[in-house]
């Protein structure tokens, strides 16, 4: 018999596709971030036994619209954007993509703290506008600066070893973390207040959780050296938005640069596109080649792997504590 899998998005890589198919699969890619009600009618008719979830809210009134649905497979690691108690309470384990984007979305986070200390973005536009700001523009080097990493799962641990060859000095606070790696250049901290004192730049790492939204806010950009840096390649929510606005307009930090933003996307007329010192880019720290084909291929297994009631790592499963 013919299984589903529903996609909320477009169709999954070439080799994701052809093992789905190898299997005998069939995905049903959706037109992202389509209306809810849009998406449960779809849901209700095909009547899926897997979703993979790629784009857009998965709810609790999508979830129930399929009596057939065993598994959730986020297309990805960042979860938020999906009811995993409204999963749990029906029975149907969420799974992450663990890993698979992690160097990736590192790449891009290094990508954006050279960009925003050589303001590459803004000088970029003002050339293209005609200027030539060469005896007015001032970088920062990145060299032997301190880096503040919020969270230490794949994605920091990559980019902790990505600024070793620049002397970088890194500090880590993640409270869940059991043990820190052995590197010359890595120091544990245990305090968020002071890593946010201590570091040039400040690297968010960690999954959206109710504790730590607006994790950076006031407060904190209040503490922060003038010339710090805050990248942000995991969820808009740990930042409150206006009191990053009032930070970078009013010179208390440096500069930002933002993959992520809180809403998705920012309006045509936010507060963010007036500032010179922020450098941003629309949520594709995980949009390589190589990522799509790692986590594409990496949610179907695990879709197919717990239908076949074959057990994953438990880190994957993001909702089995409530199952």
């Amino acid at each position: 018999m013919t299984r589903k899998i529903l996609i909320t998005g477009p169709a999954l890589t070439q080799d994701a596709m052809q093992h789905a198919a190898s299997l005998d699969i069939q995905i049903i890619p959706t037109t992202p971030y389509l209306p809810a009600d849009e998406l449960v009618a779809i849901i209700e008719q095909e009547q899926p036994d897997a979703i993979i979830v790629r784009q857009g809210k998965l709810t609790k009134a999508m979830i129930q619209a399929s009596s057939a649905l065993k598994v959730i497979a986020k297309h990805g690691v960042g979860y938020d954007s999906i009811d995993i108690q409204a999963a749990a309470e029906h029975g149907v384990p969420v799974t992450i993509a663990m890993g698979a984007n992690a160097q990736s979305v590192a790449e891009h986070a290094f990508a954006l703290m050279f960009s925003v200390a050589r303001q590459t973005a803004a000088l970029d536009a003002r050339m293209r506008q005609g200027h030539w700001d060469k005896a007015t523009a001032n970088g920062m080097e990145l060299s032997g600066k301190t880096l503040g990493l919020v969270g230490l799962g794949a994605i920091g641990g990559i980019l902790m070893d990505l600024v070793a060859p620049l002397r970088m000095k890194v500090r880590v606070y993640d409270p869940y973390l059991q043990a820190l790696p052995a590197r010359d250049h890595v120091e544990r901290e245990t305090s968020f207040e002071h890593l946010v004192e201590a570091c040039d730049v400040i690297s968010l790492h960690c999954p959206l959780t109710e504790q730590n939204r607006n994790l950076l806010s006031t407060e904190q950009f209040q503490r922060m050296r003038p010339n710090a840096i805050v990248i942000n390649t995991a969820r808009g929510e740990l930042i409150d938005t206006a009191a990053l606005v009032h930070a970078l307009r009013t010179g208390q930090i440096a500069g930002a640069g933002l993959d992520t933003f809180h809403p998705e996307p920012p309006a045509a007329d936010s507060d963010l596109w007036s500032l010179t010192t922020l450098v941003a880019t629309p949520h594709v720290g995980a949009n390589t080649t190589e990522a799509r084909d790692r986590v594409g291929l990496l949610a179907v297994q695990q879709v197919v792997s717990l239908w076949n009631n074959q057990a994953l790592d438990p880190r994957c499963i993001v909702n089995r504590h409530l199952l």
